[in-house]
């Protein structure tokens, strides 16, 4: 592994900053206390290229490598407050992107591809139901083929952009006594007869990016819309986790080098009985861990993403990375806030907001739990 980035790369990353700083400065308070998403900044993320970072050239992306894009990432999430945002754009080059990508027919990518990448589609990836989180096979939606369609039934729940999603990668059980062998991935427009997405549901963090429910009622779509094979969705689903839990949280790099940074000027600047407060190993020593944090973080999602890049198998260091960085940004947020006590709990500092969307990345995904266990079955336990 190469420690040091390229001068392309940092200057890069650079722009990535400058550009979170000048385009990317709006109410990232009020959007949250609404839970409000906005088509603009997305489509302003769109245009600087954001949502194209990891496509070849030869389907409207930037081509970045893995590793590139892990960083670029790392600087958006430095430089934009809204971890949600960081999140949302994680989704899609991860989950919607990437799956089309290996996946995808012809037809199909050059269908859904240039729209993703402009900021005119949104894909919502669609697995999860009431009852089969992380037992993520244990779905009850069905697909049953009918002459040239199938018509899927079934509700998907905590599904991210699903009230807002333009279309849809739905998994759904094409030989319902095939256990997760008989589970498919199909592409389902959002106008399609029979899909419909429920209203926003509230949470307690991320709350700029829309969760709902899809509901598919007697939901007619063509053979052609199956992504892959008929009973290739498990495969798809472990191959799209596997990006996505290495990936998702390269911006957590960037806001736990923001909320150190953002420690350290409080515990030099604020005095108590005229000692910066810096200076009491009370506060010096969480500074200290948060530190130990970031670094341990950054070195694990940079070996994670290597590992994808030059093809090498990263099971075992996606799930460490999922779970690690979670957890680390979730505790580096308390210390943040005991360090800023009484300012720290109110939503203007943006401290308060920045642990309740960490405590999330410890869920989606698969929770630490299932991390644990993941990585325990990989060590022969």
């Amino acid at each position: 592994m190469e420690f040091d980035f390229s001068k392309e790369q940092i200057d890069l990353y650079e722009s990535v900053v400058a550009f979170c700083e000048e385009r990317l400065q709006y109410d990232v308070v009020a959007l949250d206390a609404a839970g409000t998403f906005s088509r603009d900044v997305w489509r302003s993320c769109a245009d600087f290229g954001v949502l194209g970072w990891p496509v070849p050239t030869k389907y409207g992306g930037m081509g970045h490598d893995i590793t590139t894009v892990a960083y670029l990432m790392e600087a958006f999430g430095y430089g934009c407050e809204d971890n949600s945002l960081a999140f949302a754009i994680g989704t899609q080059l991860w989950s919607i992107q990437t799956a089309l990508l290996h996946f995808g027919s012809d037809e199909q990518i050059n269908k859904y591809m240039p729209g993703s990448i402009c900021g005119d589609l949104i894909g919502a990836y669609a697995m999860t139901e009431k009852g089969s989180g992380s037992d993520a096979f244990g779905m009850s939606a069905t697909a049953i083929l009918d002459g040239d369609s199938y018509v899927m039934n079934g509700e998907k729940m905590l599904i991210t952009f699903a009230p807002i999603a333009d279309f849809a990668i739905v998994f759904a059980k094409t030989e319902p006594n095939a256990g997760k062998w008989g589970v498919s991935a199909f592409l389902v427009d959002a106008d399609n007869p029979g899909y419909h997405a429920l209203p926003v549901e509230q949470k307690m963090g991320l709350r700029t990016v829309p969760i709902g429910r899809i509901s598919l009622q007697d939901c007619r779509v063509p053979v052609t819309s199956l992504l892959g094979k008929p009973g290739a969705g498990t495969g798809i689903f472990n191959f799209s986790q596997g990006w996505e839990r290495g990936l998702v949280l390269a911006p957590h790099i960037g806001a736990m080098q923001r909320l150190l940074e953002q420690c350290i000027d409080t515990a030099r600047n604020r005095k108590r009985a005229g000692v910066p407060i810096g200076k009491h190993q009370a506060v010096s020593h969480r500074i200290a861990n948060m530190k130990l944090r970031l670094e341990t973080a950054r070195l694990l999602q940079y070996k994670t993403a290597w590992l994808q890049q030059t093809g090498k198998s990263n099971l075992m260091e996606a799930a460490l990375t999922k779970m690690h960085l979670s957890e680390c940004l979730t505790k580096s947020s308390q210390e943040a806030l005991a360090i800023h006590g009484g300012e720290g709990y109110l939503s203007e500092y943006g401290i308060e907001r920045n642990f309740r969307d960490a405590v999330g990345a410890t869920i989606y995904c698969g929770t630490s739990d299932m991390q644990r266990n993941i990585i325990a079955g990989l060590l022969g336990l």
